[in-house]
């Protein structure tokens, strides 16, 4: 297993990107994508390049760098239904341009993971798996979520929220109908 690991650890920083190590960074971020139904081919595309264009413009990199630490560690998965998640990009440092263009390059080529259900809270809750497992460390996490869906599956979106709260992570996902109940 540990052969393994040391091969993709290789062939990660052979492409260019930066494998997230046990460190303390300024945040972690996972970037959930919804890829259920309701997104159609044209918003799977918005969200994917907006996500690649965010992660290489020059006051993200400029913000990244002024950091305490001077890093920041990212996880990109993508998301359907109460068992859909997937990992596109695990947890990668980003520091630099060069970082940040290697996810950024990722997340466009890769292939489209599912076309499914939609589950919010299946999402915030399989982000919050990937923050526990992260290698590096920081004082903030943030789970931003993209989607425009009803929670037509899973828990109630509103208890998975809830529980961020109680855990001190910051959910960004800005004025979703989803959300304003109790």
């Amino acid at each position: 297993m540990k052969t393994t690991a040391a091969i993709i650890t290789l062939l990660a920083s052979l492409a260019g990107i930066a494998v997230a190590r046990a460190e303390t960074v300024d945040l972690l971020l996972v970037l959930a994508a919804d890829v259920s139904r309701s997104i159609d081919d044209g918003e799977f595309n918005l969200q994917r390049k907006g996500y690649a264009a965010a992660m290489t413009d020059p006051r993200v990199l400029r913000a990244i760098a002024g950091g305490r630490n001077h890093a920041i560690a990212i996880t990109f998965i993508e998301w359907s239904g109460a068992s859909d998640q997937n990992v596109v990009v695990d947890w990668t440092l980003v520091r630099d341009e060069e970082a940040a263009g290697g996810i950024a390059a990722t997340m466009i080529a890769a292939p489209r993971s599912f076309l499914g259900r939609t589950s919010i809270s299946a999402a915030i809750d399989y982000s919050l798996e990937r923050l526990a497992a992260a290698s590096p460390q920081a004082e903030k996490r943030i789970i931003d979520v993209s989607g425009d869906g009803t929670n037509n599956s899973g828990r109630p979106v509103t208890e998975a929220r809830d529980q961020l709260a109680k855990l001190g992570v910051t959910l960004a996902l800005p004025d979703h109908p989803a959300l304003k109940s109790a």
